[in-house]
């Protein structure tokens, strides 16, 4: 009997904060060729195996929103400026609206990143799976958050703090990417 086919899943990027750090909202960043941080990030989904995408906004919100690739959901987050758990609750809101089993998440500020660690993500989409990437053991982005999950996850996280504490607490698969890329996030220019 062959193994069983993973769930649906689809694709979050948060991209709604003002990125003081960086000097400006990462919504609106672009690599040296030009090319915008949101339409790579929604690429690496795609590409990675998620169905439908999803791009929270908030700073720079309506300048963002014209670099985001066609065919994608945007998410527009009111309360940006209170911190990530506002992008995060109001894109999986958005997520919940459709039939996926699992959404894999994806901050804006990870342009490097490969679609094969979407995927090694995304192939264990199910409504109870929570997994994260991990860098040589230690936690980072993108990270998989089933269905069952999404209540519990959009109730606990506040302000600047995401889903890691819930993650901690459910004891969420840790899925090596070393192997892909480094993982970093880019919080300068």
């Amino acid at each position: 009997m062959p193994a069983a086919l993973p769930g649906t899943v689809s694709g979050l990027v948060l991209a709604a904060g003002a990125g003081r750090r960086f000097g400006g909202p990462k919504a609106l960043a672009r690599t040296s060729a030009s090319t915008p941080w949101l339409a790579l990030a929604v690429r690496a989904l795609q590409e990675g195996g998620c169905r439908d995408v999803a791009v929270a906004l908030g700073a720079g919100f309506d300048e963002a929103a014209g670099l985001v690739p066609a065919g994608t959901a945007i998410v527009r987050v009111d309360e940006w400026a209170t911190g990530v758990a506002a992008s995060l609750r109001a894109g999986l809101e958005v997520v919940a609206s459709g039939s996926s089993d699992a959404v894999v998440v994806l901050p804006v500020d990870t342009p490097e990143v490969p679609s094969t660690a979407i995927a090694r993500l995304a192939r264990r989409a199910e409504p109870g799976a929570l997994a994260q990437a991990t860098y040589d053991g230690a936690p980072g982005h993108p990270v998989l958050l089933g269905r069952a999950h999404w209540a519990g996850i959009s109730a606990t996280v506040t302000g600047d703090i995401g889903a890691r504490p819930y993650l901690i607490a459910q004891e969420a698969d840790l899925v090596e990417c070393g192997d892909l890329w480094s993982g970093d996030d880019r919080d300068t220019r």
